[in-house]
């Protein structure tokens, strides 16, 4: 089995679904309980997904064996520089590769657009995130906005 990573609409079938487990993931791990479905219906509306496409951002789905198994996306910050937002892998998927691919999918997919710095927040039960990013080169560095949900900050040179 191996890893592909492409760009796909942030709406299609498979993306829509890998959008819809990460954010229960996150919600459920920040609440301390399996979020409702309702709670990930109003989590995902308005959700800015929408900028996910050219020319203000990308969205990405890492596939496994042909199986959407992770999606990543980046915004356009400004001139060089980007988000990394969405990050996620299916638990049943971690430790196969896939993240880095992933990873490495969304910094060419960057670069490619002009961007010279990408960057994210991220929170402190996101332990695993943490580690994807500090494995693959990202670096804490100060934080660079006060969202409500953010407890940690990364950037990477591309």
């Amino acid at each position: 089995m191996t890893w592909t990573a492409a760009a796909e609409p942030f709406d299609s079938p498979d993306a829509a679904l890998l959008r819809r487990d990460y954010y229960d993931e996150v919600a459920s791990r920040y609440w301390g309980r399996p979020a409702t479905a309702e709670e990930i219906d109003e989590g995902l509306t308005d959700d800015g997904a929408d900028r996910l496409v050219p020319p203000t951002g990308r969205f990405l789905v890492g596939r496994f064996g042909g199986k959407p198994a992770a999606c990543a996306g980046f915004l356009l910050v400004d001139a060089g520089l980007a988000e990394l937002t969405r990050v996620f892998v299916r638990p049943e998927y971690r430790g196969t590769g896939g993240g880095g691919l992933l990873l490495a999918a969304v910094e060419s997919a960057a670069r490619a657009v002009g961007v010279r710095t990408i960057r994210l927040d991220t929170r402190s039960d996101l332990v695993e995130a943490r580690g994807l990013y500090a494995k693959h080169g990202y670096r804490e560095v100060p934080a660079f906005h006060r969202r409500q949900f953010a407890e940690h900050w990364f950037a990477k040179e591309l």
